[in-house]
């Protein structure tokens, strides 16, 4: 496990990460600005977005602050075409060792998808910067404890999938890192102050939970 500094602050900061799927590069800045301004941190625009290339670009230049990069990311081409784009945060549905290898090798941070003790051992042994436990719904929090157990003891454990405000706290208490948020932050054609309200709801709602 290799967490990237950035990466080590904008967990720290706000341990959320804003899965844009479906954001159209011309919605970038103003979705961008109300996470920034919101607290948020890491963002992340599945590559089976429209455009999401253009979107990463954007995100990244804006918001330098931020640690802005892709999802949905299978193979190594895809790494340098995000890498190329700007962004510095690779994250996948699965376990691909030559992605996360690549990805570290060009100084980003990666985030492979795992669903089992064996593949989330491989994923740090190959260097990933934290586990994105996907999906969440097949990983209850019992499961999350019982990987918490095992697991180095910095691991970054990110459950992601089905993450509303009333369960985080159980995932939290289970010993879970932060969390992947999706359709319940954004979905294509939110406003931009719809989407600010959603994401300082999750922040309130995981910040509570962490001071309980």
């Amino acid at each position: 496990m290799t967490p990237t500094p950035q990466f080590s602050a904008a967990l720290a900061a706000c341990p959320l990460v804003a899965i844009l799927r479906g954001l159209r590069h011309t919605e970038a800045p103003a979705i961008g600005q109300a996470l920034v301004d919101s607290g948020w941190k890491l963002i992340e625009v599945p590559l089976n977005s429209p455009e999401p290339l253009l979107s990463i670009g954007a995100l990244a230049k804006a918001h330098p602050g931020a640690l802005v990069g892709a999802g949905t990311v299978l193979t190594v081409r895809q790494v340098h075409e995000v890498h190329d784009a700007g962004g510095r945060m690779i994250v996948a549905p699965n376990f691909n060792a030559e992605v996360v290898r690549e990805a570290v090798r060009l100084g980003m941070c990666c985030l492979p998808g795992v669903l089992t003790a064996t593949e989330a051992f491989a994923a740090l042994d190959a260097g990933a910067t934290g586990l994105k436990l996907f999906p969440s719904e097949m990983i209850p929090p019992g499961a999350v404890k019982a990987l918490r157990a095992v697991l180095p003891r910095e691991a970054v454990l990110l459950p992601v999938g089905g993450i509303t405000t009333a369960n985080m706290a159980a995932y939290l208490a289970a010993g879970a890192s932060g969390f992947g948020i999706g359709s319940a932050l954004f979905k294509p054609g939110m406003t931009a102050d719809e989407v600010k309200g959603n994401a300082r709801d999750f922040l309130s709602a995981c910040a509570g939970t962490i001071r309980a």
